[in-house]
């Protein structure tokens, strides 16, 4: 019984520290961008630039691919991939980041510190609870892609202040929930691997991207809800 704990802990743990690990890569890629002058290449006369929804679309749909090819590719490539988008990430996060440090700064902490304690508590919920959260899954992905179809729309016709601040609050609850789901899949695939270590391995590398995108995405929710006060 100990030897399995065990086992699931450094399972656990690997998949923190790749989440982790991309989180710390995303808020270098974030301040190499803003202090290094990098503001001026993602936007042109009063909008983005197209480097700017290359990164982001070009990021999206890399996280979509590399999702699909988790099972096809060596866990350390798959590894080095997660690093590469999490800076991508970092970068397309430059604008709310900016925006929050000339409005107000103290967000971005307050924003960290509530979402990683959401985090820290959907995840345990979703690792301890017995009961089966399968049934979220299609409600939470409907969810998700409305909040990206959505955040499509608002580049085109800005959002207006109540209506922004509802997909926010929307965004925060669909993120978290995920978490918790993607923890309870994550245990359950866990022991449904039973000795396949390699599948494991590379498991831990997509469930990192996973909680990881579920992490991100609800500090920026947080933070621009967090700049509209």
């Amino acid at each position: 019984m100990n030897k399995v704990a065990n086992t699931m802990d450094g399972y656990l743990k690997r998949i923190f520290a790749l989440m982790f690990g991309a989180v710390g890569i995303t808020a270098v890629a974030t301040y190499m961008t803003i202090w290094g002058g990098g503001l001026r290449w993602l936007f042109s006369g009063n909008g983005f630039s197209p480097l700017y929804y290359v990164l982001l679309f070009g990021g999206l749909a890399f996280s979509i691919w590399a999702q699909v090819r988790a099972f096809s590719m060596k866990p350390a490539t798959a590894a080095v991939l997660l690093m590469i988008y999490a800076a991508v990430v970092g970068i397309t996060m430059t604008p709310l980041i900016a925006v929050s440090l000339a409005v107000h700064p103290a967000a971005i902490l307050y924003a960290f510190i509530l979402a990683a304690a959401m985090f820290a508590c959907m995840a345990l919920f979703g690792y301890k609870t017995v009961k089966n959260l399968s049934g979220l899954g299609v409600f939470l992905f409907m969810g998700m892609i409305g909040l990206i179809l959505v955040g499509i729309c608002s580049m085109i016709w800005p959002l207006g202040s109540t209506f922004a601040t509802i997909v926010s609050f929307i965004g925060v609850l669909v993120f978290a929930l995920f978490t918790a789901y993607d923890m309870q899949n994550l245990k359950n695939a866990y022991n449904s691997l039973g000795n396949d270590e390699y599948s494991k391995s590379q498991l831990s590398v997509l469930g990192a991207l996973h909680l990881y995108i579920s992490f991100i995405a609800m500090f920026q929710y947080l933070l621009s809800l967090f700049n509209r006060d």
